[in-house]
Order: C-alpha cells, then sequence, then structure tokens
C-alpha cells in the first residue's frame, strides 16, 4: 500500500488525527497554498462530550460522527487517509504509518487521548473503557445485554453480579455516564422489563480523590456529588480500585463490589507514537511543546491539543486542561504561525482564553462555570445542551439530536436499544492482519541504526 500522493512545489503540511485540534488546524489551512494531508485512524470524526449518550443508547452514533470526506468535499489540494501513525524519522521528513511512509514539510501530531490503565494490563483486560465510538457501542451491547441475562440467570450471585453497574473515574465522563444510567433505571427499566425488579439495579460511581469533577471548583463538584446522591447513585469517594478478578471490582481498602458491568473512565493518556525519545515527552506521555506548539527537539514537528503539553504559557505552568477548546485555539493559531513561517514573520505564542467548562448530571441537572459566573441546575442544564448542540458538525446531526433530545425529554424513551454484534468480512479481516505484519519503518530504522555505528 502507499499514500499515493503526488508532490507538487506547494508544502505539504501532515496532520495525525482528526479531532477538534486536527480539523480546526485544516481548515483554517483552506487557503493557504499548502498542500494538506489528514491522517487518522478511522474516516469520521466523532465528539467525545456526547459519547456516553450512545453508550446508554441515548443517540445513534452517526448522530455525533462525521465523514472526514463529506466534510471536505470539494477541496482542493486536500488528502485523507485513513491510517494509524506509527513512527517519524524527523531527519528525512517522514511519516511512518500502517499503509506506508508520507515525507511532510511539516508534520502535526493532534491525535488526543486514549483510556488510561496506569499501568494495570490486568485491568485494561477486563474493565471496559468508552473514549471511542466503536467502545462505547460495545459498551452499549454489554449493559443490555447484561439486562437480558439478569431476568433469566439461576443464581442470585449472578443476578447481583449482572445488575451491579461499576463506573471508575469522578471526572466529567464519569458523572455524565452514572447520570444518565441512574435515569435509565428509573424511567426505561419499569416499561422495558417489567418482570424486573429495577430497584435491584446498582449504580457505583468510584473516584480515588475526595471529590468529584476534580478539574471544577469544590461548589460544582459538591452540587454534581448531591445530585447523584438524590438520584440514586452510590458515589464512593477515596476509593482505589487495585484488580478485577472473579467477577468482582477489588479496592486497595480490601473492599468489593460484584459486577459484571466495569466500566473505566479513570483518566486519559496521550496517544503514543512509536519511536519519539523520551525526553520528547512530558506528564501522561504527551508531547512536550514550546509557546508556539513545536515539539522540544524535533524540527519542523508540532503537536497541539490532548496530546502535547505546553508550560510555556504564565497561567497554565502546569499544562493546559485537556478539553476541545483548547485544541481548537491551538489549531487555529498554529495555521497562523505556519503561514506566518512560509512568509519569514515572526511567530505568535499560544495564550489560552477559558470560555469556561461544564458537566452534565440528568434532565434538568448541571454544572457550569465561566470566568466570573458559576452555576448549577436547570440553568445550567440548558447551557450545557446549547453549547453543545452548537459543536456538533453538520446540520442533519444537529438536527437529530435535537429531536432526540425533546422526544426523550417529553417521553422518557428512547427506539434505540438494539443488541448488534458487528462481523468484519472476512476481506477486512485479512487486510488488518496484513496491515498489522508490514509498514513498520524497519528499513529506515535500520538504515537509522546502520549510520549511527562508529566507521572504521
Amino acid at each position: 500500500m502507499s499514500f499515493n500522493i503526488a508532490k507538487t512545489n506547494a508544502k505539504r503540511v501532515v496532520i495525525v488525527g482528526g479531532g477538534f485540534g486536527g480539523l480546526k488546524l485544516a481548515n483554517a489551512l483552506r487557503k493557504s497554498g499548502m498542500q494538506v494531508v489528514l491522517v487518522d485512524k478511522n474516516n469520521f470524526h466523532q465528539f467525545p462530550p456526547m459519547i456516553y449518550q450512545v453508550a446508554s443508547s441515548g443517540i445513534e452514533p452517526s448522530s455525533i460522527s462525521f465523514p472526514f470526506r463529506k466534510l471536505f468535499r470539494k477541496r482542493k489540494n486536500f488528502y485523507f487517509r485513513m491510517a494509524e501513525a506509527r513512527c517519524i524519522f524527523p531527519d528525512r521528513k517522514i511519516l511512518q504509518t500502517s499503509i506506508g511512509k508520507v515525507e511532510y514539510d511539516y508534520l502535526v501530531f493532534a491525535a488526543g487521548t486514549t483510556t488510561n490503565f496506569f499501568g494495570n494490563k490486568h485491568l485494561e483486560e477486563e474493565a471496559m473503557p468508552m473514549k471511542t465510538l466503536p467502545e462505547a457501542m460495545g459498551l452499549r451491547n454489554a449493559l443490555l445485554s447484561n439486562l437480558e441475562r439478569s431476568i433469566t440467570c439461576a443464581t442470585e450471585q449472578e443476578r447481583n453480579e449482572l445488575q451491579n453497574i461499576v463506573i471508575v473515574g469522578g471526572g466529567a465522563t464519569g458523572v455524565e455516564i452514572a447520570g444518565v444510567l441512574s435515569e435509565m433505571k428509573r424511567y426505561v427499566l419499569p416499561a422495558d422489563y417489567p418482570d424486573m425488579d429495577s430497584s435491584q439495579l446498582n449504580i457505583f460511581l468510584i473516584e480515588a480523590a475526595g471529590r468529584l469533577l476534580g478539574g471544577m471548583s469544590p461548589e460544582s463538584s459538591a452540587a454534581a456529588e448531591q445530585f447523584l446522591r438524590n438520584m440514586g447513585v452510590n458515589v464512593c469517594l477515596h476509593k482505589k480500585v487495585t484488580d478485577y478478578r472473579d467477577h468482582k471490582v477489588i479496592f486497595e481498602d480490601g473492599m468489593e463490589i460484584p459486577t459484571r458491568t466495569f466500566i473505566w473512565v479513570s483518566g486519559v493518556k496521550a496517544v503514543s507514537i512509536g519511536n519519539i525519545p523520551s525526553e520528547c515527552l512530558g506528564r501522561g506521555g504527551r508531547l512536550k511543546v514550546d509557546a508556539y506548539n513545536r515539539v522540544e527537539g524535533l524540527k519542523d514537528v508540532f503537536a497541539i491539543g490532548d496530546q502535547c503539553i505546553m508550560t510555556a504559557d504564565k497561567d497554565y505552568p502546569n499544562g493546559h486542561p485537556q478539553l476541545a477548546q483548547v485544541a481548537i485555539q491551538q489549531g487555529k493559531l498554529l495555521a497562523e504561525n505556519l503561514k506566518r513561517m512560509e512568509k519569514k514573520k515572526a511567530l505568535k505564542p499560544f495564550h489560552y482564553k477559558n470560555l469556561g467548562s461544564m458537566a452534565t448530571v440528568g434532565r434538568n441537572r448541571a454544572v457550569a462555570e465561566f470566568k466570573k459566573v458559576k452555576t448549577q441546575g436547570w440553568i445550567a442544564w440548558v447551557l450545557w445542551l446549547v453549547v453543545h448542540l452548537r459543536s456538533i458538525l453538520g446540520v442533519r446531526n444537529r438536527v437529530n439530536v435535537l429531536l432526540n433530545w425533546m422526544y426523550n425529554y417529553f417521553t422518557y424513551d428512547q427506539s434505540l436499544r438494539i443488541i448488534v454484534y458487528a462481523r468484519k468480512a472476512k476481506e477486512v479481516r485479512e487486510r488488518e492482519e496484513r496491515e498489522a505484519r508490514v509498514h513498520w519503518g524497519e528499513d529506515l530504522q535500520n538504515d537509522t541504526q546502520e549510520n549511527k555505528k562508529p566507521k572504521e
């Protein structure tokens, strides 16, 4: 396989990742005269803040995703390639991907983050993450399947395991999935499962720290916790999960909770690129960048969004929060700086403008913080709806989501609770197996090693 993109006199910008930052950068380079190549392992952009609604059967996956090729239709000098970035050879300005090599003039990493299991391989194998659309769909199937089996199982022990849901991680994602599952327990289960005692369904939200929503103020944290407790969620603070054995979540203090629905949303780490030098990496595997988003120690290589950590912004000496707005603002400024580089002009340093943060807990319940205003309850919930609806790509998707929300608000119901397991075609399976074996850049790595050997 090959990228099959002709090299022209135009400078080539290769962007790895089509998230908020990557899309903003690609769009901002529309009239730059540069050749833009977007590389992503999926052929669509996904909207992470609402992935939990897919996992809980609240909305369809297609409502919060948008195909790259449709987004950039009729765009000149733009190319999309579905591939996974594997390693980089900065001395030759080559990026190795799962479909081959691509040369670049400027390389931008914007691939975001993945779930962080903090080195616990066993938990990584056992837990259900919820970071991507495929993971959310897998979790949805597991939730619904466990509910079905809970009314047909033979023993009380198995029924308890199937009807206990354990969520590890008290950040925005954990709070939101706990809230929506609590509403599902209250409004959906009595109608869909009349022969089930829905009061036996237990939802546990586990957080190792002393409060939820650690990135927000104590007031918002306390409000979110109270909302959840009022909704029947068992909030467990100061609890660290160490293992999962025999369908039991095991805590550091010896406490155990039996469950077959073990959801892990406790932290993230940057998507890694195979051969990046360790001195280029900061906390959470994030690429260390300067005030202009240039990766330290690598020429013409940049990183934006969640995949990078910048300490040059005086207001954020420990790095920026891993929020969509950081990625969007960095993508916009980087596009401007790339144009300035071509014109031999001075670059502009990045300074994050904090537009606030928010999290929804459930119907009419949310917390929101802006520069001078903090609000909880119905007003925060409405603000959350407006902000997220505006951020979804595509008019059709916005209309679908709005209609889903309106219908669900008045009827407390949805028709998306189906269990579907996708089966990959033989051709796709064989291609994925082939790609896993090849295109790792061994030839360039061997050349590099040979060049490092002392001359006789």
